[in-house]
């Protein structure tokens, strides 16, 4: 999302403040929507109670997708993902909701990662604990911890590995089919090449997702 998108957004979310009481529970969540970044699990918390309790329907909307995305202003698989982590440390992890208001949580798509690790079958406990260690008291950052758990997640399934090398090799070539065509004199048998290398990679891509 862009900052333009992001300034616009939050003056949405002012706007509707200033029309709704400030002790209503639709005024709450709004609040919190607007602290995203820094207080995610006070936003899981307020969104898994309008879950639960439908009261976005009173609010007008049809669905909470549509809630989340017209009012919250996040996207529903931002949404999902709140609500999954915020579940996951009701269930798994209760003590660090007491951390809440102290010592940070770690970011919540770490969170869901390890919600994954705790529920897929192939991750060991020690796994998970180790992923556990990294992500709430070394508090590494997300992507080192997506690197660690896509690494174990290759260890079990090899054929996810190689579906992500091909993913990363097919970006990769159509960026660079995308920088030639702004190039004049590239030789056209070299971008005819670049263009079936495409070509193999996409299908190659779709006969492995098709295996998984």
């Amino acid at each position: 999302m862009t900052q333009a998108e992001k300034t616009k957004g939050a003056q949405h979310i002012e706007q509707l403040m200033q029309q709704l009481p400030p002790d209503s529970e639709r005024y709450q969540v709004l609040a919190t929507a607007k602290q995203f970044k820094s207080s995610w699990v006070e936003l899981g918390e307020w969104l898994a109670r309008v879950s639960n309790s439908r009261r976005f329907a009173e609010w007008g909307f049809t669905t909470f997708e549509e809630y989340c995305t017209r009012e919250v202003r996040i996207r529903s698989q931002t949404a999902e993902k709140l609500l999954l982590a915020f579940r996951f440390l009701e269930r798994r992890e209760p003590g660090l909701l007491e951390r809440k208001a102290g010592r940070p949580l770690p970011d919540y798509r770490s969170v869901d990662l390890l919600r994954q690790a705790d529920e897929q079958e192939h991750f060991s406990m020690a796994e998970y604990s180790e992923l556990r260690q990294a992500a709430i008291e070394e508090e590494r950052s997300h992507p080192a911890l997506a690197r660690q758990f896509r690494d174990m997640a290759h260890g079990h399934r090899p054929e996810l590995k190689t579906l992500h090398q091909h993913r990363n090799a097919l970006l990769a070539a159509k960026r660079l089919s995308t920088s030639l065509q702004e190039i004049a004199d590239v030789p056209g048998h070299l971008v005819q090449a670049l263009d079936q290398l495409v070509d193999y990679l996409e299908a190659s891509q779709a006969h492995r997702e098709d295996g998984n």
